[in-house]
């Protein structure tokens, strides 16, 4: 066994990263040691890994070498080469980059060296901005390396362990946000939390006390954090004159430090002074409203707005307002839904959820794109229907009330029979199935609600019974036996879609419901049959030996040579007098095991073809219940797994075992009930699709039906081209149904038939109706039929495939019907694409003639921040409204405890819980969750969303708030716009670049909604709020507004300033309304009207901004701020690099040519006050630049000249330019020291010697302006 030799020291990072890599390999975890390793093992430092017997050549020293193998052990070294390089990458950046200036910034404050406030001061701000850089790497990112915990993020935590306890403190987290994410996330890991317990972050950056354990006492020497990797061990050489004298100069540092403590703690005693009243303001962001608003009526837009954005507050009472006024029926604004719109029809239904319980984030991203896409429809004045609805899930629904019958009242569904049962399911409809509803109204979905449908609903079960009747009429749908996906637990056949796909690597026990122990899949088990007449054998392999017992053939490639001797032979069944032929088949793989196949035709989806092709016996072994039927003692009546043990037992007694092996699987599980899925032969009801599927098919490459993104045209071709029939009866009590009956004719001249004969059922809108038939049918009088309607009930997709039609009515012709079938567009997940869409299409064009939908958009499916499906076994499925309102881990926890899993699965949920969500979720508000949803939806990938960052979002409606309010005070109560948005010929450049801008941002919006390129749509409008509106136009214009009042034409230009920004603010709103309906409706209820009298009450039926009335894009005007904007930062960063905070300074821009002098003239006073410069002086390239300037270069065109003499403290920044200086030179020695080593180039990774020259480029042009900087500076001494 290994041996870890870690120092005892609690806040020694690199023991602790030895230590939490060692939790990560639970199965080789090594023995752990607080002691020195021993000297005959010449272990140079701690932490040190002794493997083994523990030679010398078999010890790793220091942290780096340690953690790697252990990391590795544990499979968290990468997965592959490039992210073993990218892990490396990130362990040298983390020793290199991180622990220096992390030992910097947080050893004086432990004592550990002497405190130089100056080098202490360099140290802080070295350690932001290595951190900051950190910082924009993890913003798209959870973890640094792939989509789990990796050494890399081991590494880099436990090196910024010691600044988050000590030195980081709340407002520096809060500028590395995604950093502080990042750790939080890592720290909340079993593994971390393990090794490191419970952290407490940082709140003031103050000296602390030196930590010790029970093991520190013991080994005083070893106290520092930093002990055995910046001095020898105990055990090394004796200590010089010069290291004891270092020493002494420590304890007497030590001694000053503890003196300071107690300073700080009688401050501490102190009563706190008025200052601290200060955190309240961060508790303004949770703010209601408390006016009383009857439901329905308008929301009160009197009262001053609240001093901050907060979503309770915004949310409240809109929703119930414009259901009320009808904005969401597609009869508002007109007197009929028959009448002609020049704009268009826009019509689209909603994939209706389960009635089973409530939605995730998924459910939130369909609705979020589709609410966008109704909304901004609306807005451009077409009719407009987006149809809700519910669908009644016949499994899950039946499953979840079963599960609550049995857990109440400990009874069966069959305790209670089947009219009581579905009332029971009724009754849990009617109490829970609104949650929903409830849900979808709380995203700010605009359904017209009033056309709700429930798919067992007697509108659409009527319209159900009919699509059956009539295609079992035509023929279409028939009655056969054949192989289904069979649940024991449920006693129902079950989709394709309900069947997860287990991958099994090799042997593996799993749980099976029924079933005290597990059960072993991922097993070949080999044995023979022998020849009739003969003593040769012939040896086959099975994964489940069970099966055996139905075998009715042996099959062979018929070009195999090695059999061609048996053609015409029969193999013996060792456990019953079969005989089975030998048969030749194409579909035998000859090179895989001995060539020969055993086949069981009832059991087996590929043995089913065979036995079709090869006319063998279909030998059913197994009952409903996985009971063995058809076979000899002492088999008969056992469960189908413990025949499995049994057979392979009887199999060896009679020595024809041959072996067993692991073998890699795929085992059919049942999503619902957790049981291994059994193909069983069953007389169903199944629909023919493959005229319906080339019709589908023809749809989509006539164009007729159009298909985005259309990388998913393949898989549709793919299914459509070889479609198999649809299974569509389910053995099930809640449903709907099916409307067919099986005739017994009493009288002799008819023979009774069979089950599986078609001929002998009948489908009936009523009892009546199907005796009718059937007396017809036999030519019999109708008192000699005797009928038994058909126990099971319809596929639930069945009725989700006509749903498009039938929520209008179909069969019969109603308005809604001719005016909104066909539909515009279908939006849904790209995973359902063919047991709904396709389904939908088919049933469609059977049984309308017409095609449901012209579009289907398939947006992405959302992943949780690891890329996991959303699982509530996983713990990750997240209800929308606690990202909105905001929940605790402990609330999260309860719910776990109100769902159906089973004990084991809650904890193990509550695990995955708390590793993402240690605090929680916070309150982020429908806004912000809507925006973060349409922001990750890229067409062709799945979205792995952190719920953290959509607290990101809700950050950004706080700015739009503040935004709005200041320029709602700039405006003024008395202002009043113009009636119509339009330029008056006056507008100042400013003015000129931001409605460039606004037209820019319309035109992204129109073409990104055209597109349902939702992305482009989410930064086009957050660029032009954040980046052009708020960062430019609001900073340069406040000049404009100050001095208003000087003379009329200062008057002039604000009014035309104030137009301006007024139309920025009532286009940008109405711009952002589809995505941000709450906080746009409550702001642009603020602002006064073009035209109060005729402007519509609401923005939600406000129209959508277009290119034909905002025509002002100018790219010059957008190359000419651009080029302004360079020459802003460039200012504003010298500005920061010699520490101007507030002084102003003037301003020399020399320009190349006549030109760029004019422009510069042109935007002098916007320069100005972007930059916060005293004076902008534009100059030619010959007039001299007068002298105590700092230079530098904005553009090929423009070198900016900023003015320090007389400003700054000039020898005091030579000397800190000095230090700077040899830092750079020190760290560039360093770099070349380590680049020039022989083995360099074959040892570091390329990527890594792509950085490091990288890294060197960067320190030599910072250190070229460095000397610049100095000369500068020497110029003024």
């Amino acid at each position: 066994m290994s041996t870890l030799y870690v120092s005892p020291h609690p806040d020694d990072f690199r023991s602790l990263l030895a230590l939490v890599a060692a939790e990560f390999c639970p199965s080789s975890r090594p023995r752990t040691v607080t002691e020195d390793p021993p000297v005959s093992l010449n272990a140079r430092c701690r932490p040190a890994l002794v493997l083994g017997a523990g030679k010398s050549d078999s010890v790793l020293s220091g942290a780096s070498a340690v953690a790697w193998y252990l990391a590795f052990q544990g499979k968290r070294a990468g997965v592959d080469t490039k992210q073993q390089s990218q892990v490396w990458q990130w362990l040298s950046f983390a020793d290199n980059e991180l622990t220096p200036v992390s030992c910097a910034v947080v050893f004086p404050l432990m004592g550990v060296i002497g405190v130089d406030k100056k080098l202490q001061q360099s140290s802080r701000a070295e350690l932001m901005r290595v951190l900051k850089v950190l910082n924009q790497t993890l913003e798209p990112r959870t973890f640094l390396v792939g989509e789990s915990i990796t050494l890399a993020d081991m590494a880099v935590a436990t090196a910024v362990l010691l600044p988050f306890k000590y030195a980081l403190e709340p407002a520096d987290r809060k500028v590395l946000a995604n950093v502080t994410r990042w750790f939080t996330t890592c720290i909340n890991q079993p593994q971390f939390l393990k090794v490191l317990g419970k952290i407490t972050l940082c709140e003031k950056m103050v000296p602390v006390t030196p930590k010790t354990n029970a093991a520190t006492d013991a080994k005083a020497a070893n106290g520092s954090p930093a002990a055995d990797s910046a001095s020898t061990t105990a055990n090394g050489p004796p200590k010089t004159e010069a290291q004891l004298k270092k020493e002494a100069k420590k304890r007497e540092k030590l001694e000053k430090f503890q003196q300071k403590k107690e300073m700080e703690a009688k401050k501490k005693t102190q009563p706190p002074t008025e200052k601290k009243a200060k955190p309240e303001k961060k508790e303004l962001g949770v703010i209601t409203y408390n006016v009383p608003t009857p439901a329905g009526e308008k929301k009160d837009v009197v009262s001053p707005l609240p001093d901050s954005y907060s979503p309770q507050y915004v949310e409240a009472a809109w929703y119930s307002w414009w259901e009320k006024q009808g904005f969401f029926k597609p009869e508002y604004g007109r007197k009929s839904i028959s009448e002609q719109n020049p704009r268009g029809i826009f019509m689209m239904c909603i994939p209706p959820p389960n009635v089973t319980g409530s939605l995730h984030l998924g459910h939130a991203l369909t609705n979020a794109i589709q609410d966008c896409l109704t909304r901004w429809h609306r807005m451009r004045g077409e009719t407009t229907l987006w149809n809700p609805g519910c669908d009644h899930a016949g499994i899950a629904t039946q499953v979840v009330v079963e599960k609550k019958l049995m857990r109440e009242r400990g009874m069966s569904r069959h305790d209670l029979g089947r009219e009581n049962f579905i009332q029971e399911v009724w009754k849990w409809k009617n109490e829970k199935g609104d949650r929903i509803y409830h849900q979808l109204k709380k995203l700010g979905s605009s359904l017209d609600w009033d056309r709700a449908c429930f798919t067992m609903d007697p509108k659409l079960s009527y319209a159900v019974q009919e699509a059956f009747i009539r295609m079992h009429e035509e023929g279409v749908i028939y009655r056969s036996k054949r192989l289904v996906n069979w649940s024991c637990t449920l006693n129902s056949a079950i989709s394709d879609i309900e069947v997860d796909k287990k991958e099994l690597t090799g042997r593996t026990l799993l749980p099976v419901p029924g079933y005290k122990e597990k059960v072993e899949f991922g097993v070949l088990v080999s044995f023979a049959y022998k020849i009739d007449g003969s003593d040769e054998e012939v040896i086959v392999a099975t994964t489940r030996i069970e099966t055996m017992l139905g075998d009715t053939a042996v099959a062979v490639h018929p070009a195999d040579p090695r059999y061609q001797h048996l053609k015409g032979k029969m193999v013996l069944h060792p456990f019953c007098d079969r005989k089975m032929p030998v048969v030749f088949d194409d579909f035998v793989d000859m090179s895989f095991g001995t060539g020969a196949v055993k086949i069981t035709p009832a059991h087996d989806h590929n043995d089913y073809e065979v036995g079709e092709r090869q006319n063998l016996a279909f030998i059913n072994i197994l009952d409903e219940n996985g009971l063995l039927i058809n076979v000899p003692p002492p088999f008969l009546g056992m469960k189908r797994f413990e025949a499995r043990k049994a057979v392979l037992q009887a199999l060896k007694d009679r020595g024809q075992f041959k072996e067993i092996k692991d073998n890699p699987m795929v085992v059919p599980v049942c999503s619902r009930s957790k049981d291994i899925v059994e193909p069983l032969l069953k007389p169903q009801w199944y629909v023919n699709c493959r005229d319906m599927g080339k019709q589908a098919a023809d749809a989509v490459r006539e164009g007729r039906l159009k298909i985005v993104p259309d990388h998913h045209l393949k898989t549709w071709f793919n299914w459509m081209d070889n479609i198999r029939d649809w299974c569509i009866s389910r053995q099930l009590w809640w449903g709907h149904r099916i409307p067919a009956y099986f005739v017994t004719v009493n009288d002799p001249s008819v023979k009774p038939g069979e089950d599986m004969d078609g001929h002998y059922w009948v489908s009936g809108r009523s009892e009546e109706e199907a005796r009718e038939k059937a007396a017809k049918r036999f030519n019999v009088s109708a008192d000699k039929i005797a009928l038994r309607q058909d126990e099971d009930v319809l596929d639930t997709w069945f009725s989700s495939g006509i749903f498009p039609f039938s929520i209008f009515g179909w069969p019969n012709e109603t308005q809604d019907l001719n005016v909104f079938y066909p539909g515009t567009l279908l939006e849904t997940g790209h995973d359902i694409l063919f047991f709904w869409v396709a389904r939908m299409v088919m049933m469609g064009l059977k049984l309308t003639g017409e095609l449901p939908f012209k579009e289907v958009y398939l947006h992405a499916v959302v992943r949780d921040a690891h890329g996991r499906k959303m699982s509530k076994s996983l713990g990750n499925v997240i209800d929308p409204l606690d990202v909105i309102t905001g929940i605790s881990l402990e609330g999260l926890h309860a719910q776990l405890m109100d769902s159906n899993l089973d004990p084991l699965e809650v904890e193990k949920a509550k695990q995955g819980q708390k590793s993402d969500y240690p605090n929680g979720i916070p309150e982020c508000g429908t806004d912000a969750l809507r925006f973060a949803l349409c922001a990750y939806t890229s067409q062709g990938r799945d979205i792995n969303l952190d719920v953290n960052r959509i607290l990101g979002y809700r950050h950004f409606c706080n700015k739009l708030w503040n935004a709005v309010k200041f320029a709602m005070k700039t405006l003024g109560e008395n202002f009043v716009p113009s009636e119509k948005a339009q330029l008056c010929g006056e507008e100042s450049v400013s003015d000129r670049w931001i409605l460039s801008r606004l037209s820019a941002a319309v035109g992204f919006c129109d073409s990104g909604f055209k597109a349902y390129d939702f992305p482009a749509i989410t930064t086009a409008i957050y660029n032009f709020w954040l980046y052009e509106l708020c960062d430019v136009y609001l900073e340069s214009v406040k000049p404009v507004f100050s001095k208003a009042e000087e003379d009329s034409t200062s008057q002039r230009q604000a009014l035309v300033c104030r137009q301006t920004l007024y139309t920025c603010l009532e286009v940008g709103l109405r711009l952002l309304s589809p995505l941000m309906p709450f906080v746009t409706e409550e702001l642009y209820q603020r602002l006064p009207r073009r035209r109060p009298q005729s402007d519509p009450p609401s923005i939600s039926v406000t129209s959508y901004p277009d290119n034909e009335e905002f025509c002002w894009h100018s790219e010059e005007v957008d190359r000419d701020m651009d080029f302004v904007m360079t020459v802003v930062k460039t200012i504003r960063s010298l500005r920061a690099d010699y520490n101007l905070t507030k002084t102003r300074a003037d301003c020399y821009l020399q320009c190349i040519d006549a030109a760029t002098v004019s422009l510069v003239q042109k935007y002098s006073l916007q320069i100005q006050t972007l930059s916060y410069s005293q004076a902008i002086n534009p100059l030619t390239a010959n007039q001299p630049v007068p002298a105590g300037c700092a230079v530098a270069i904005a553009s090929d065109r423009c070198t900016v000249n900023l003015m320090l003499k007389g400003l700054i403290d000039v020898e005091k920044e030579v000397a800190k330019l000095l230090t700077k200086k040899g830092d750079l030179e020190k760290q560039m020695e360093k770099l070349r020291e380590k680049m020039v080593k022989n083995d360099y180039k074959e040892k570091v990774p390329v990527k890594v010697q792509e950085q490091d020259a990288e890294k060197l480029r960067q320190s030599q042009t910072e250190l070229e302006k460095v000397k610049e900087a100095m000369d500068n500076f020497s110029k003024m001494m």
